[in-house]
């Protein structure tokens, strides 16, 4: 069995086709797959869905940055009535500059408190990272005291920033589509010096569908070519990688 760890299937790009994506999935071998929370937009069908399909789909619970506005304390406040329905991380959380700085304080100050909340209820965290690895590293040594352990989702960074990251907490890394590129330099070396014990996967669907697919639409189905590529980086049998990234996200999501 594969693991999908961050998946998007409340997403409108699989509207009416949710039950569709699932069955795909576990035709595919994928027999678990963890739905990434944004905001209160689409909790509720979240949520629903993996009622739905529990012991298949899981959820997380998290205020993406990029859904960090004017109303974030409100949406945090939203969030917190939600834990008693024990999602199995806290995610997609953390911090992108990409496209605006405009809420980059919003950003850090919203990413502590789900680190608090976090370590309150004893819960992994999934990060959402872009172009803002120095503002997190610094948050996470500022956090240390909590012993944050979470994945690094579409991991970016390099494997010193990983090494480094690895003394404030328990750090592995999420290994999506992105692996499979051509023009994809600088993962394949931290896939090949990050241990795989450290390594979970991931596609992000509906987003960046892995090589033969790329451009088209992304699902939990193809995470066999993920871990085809990853096998591959490591020379390592298909089947090891399969057992040790399984194992990986079980015992790091308490599956």
């Amino acid at each position: 069995m594969y693991i999908d760890t961050h998946t998007h299937i409340i997403d409108e790009a699989f509207s009416g086709e949710e039950e569709a994506v699932i069955s795909r999935a576990l035709a595919n071998g994928v027999g678990k797959m963890l739905e990434a929370d944004t905001s209160s937009a689409e909790r509720a069908a979240r949520f629903e869905l993996c009622e739905r399909h529990k012991g298949v789909v899981y959820p997380m619970l998290g205020l993406h940055p990029q859904d960090i506005k004017e109303n974030w304390q409100e949406e945090l406040s939203q969030l917190e009535s939600w834990l008693p329905k024990k999602p199995v991380a806290i995610g997609e959380i953390g911090l992108d500059y990409y496209w605006d700085t405009t809420f980059a304080e919003q950003q850090k100050e919203a990413l502590r408190i789900q680190f608090e909340l976090a370590a309150k209820w004893d819960l992994p965290v999934n990060v959402h990272l872009r172009d803002a690895i120095e503002d997190f590293v610094k948050l996470v040594k500022d956090c240390a005291r909590l012993q944050l352990r979470g994945n690094l989702h579409a991991y970016s960074g390099s494997f010193e920033t990983w090494r480094e990251l690895n003394r404030y907490g328990d750090w592995s890394i999420g290994v999506g589509g992105v692996v499979t590129f051509k023009n994809a330099k600088s993962l394949p070396k931290v896939v090949r010096e990050v241990p795989l014990e450290k390594i979970v996967l991931e596609t992000d669907a509906p987003y960046l569908a892995p090589m033969p697919l790329r451009g088209t639409r992304n699902e939990s189905a193809n995470i066999p070519l993920i871990a085809a590529k990853v096998a591959e980086i490591k020379e390592l049998p298909l089947e090891t990688i399969k057992e040790t990234t399984t194992n990986n996200a079980i015992k790091l999501f308490s599956l």
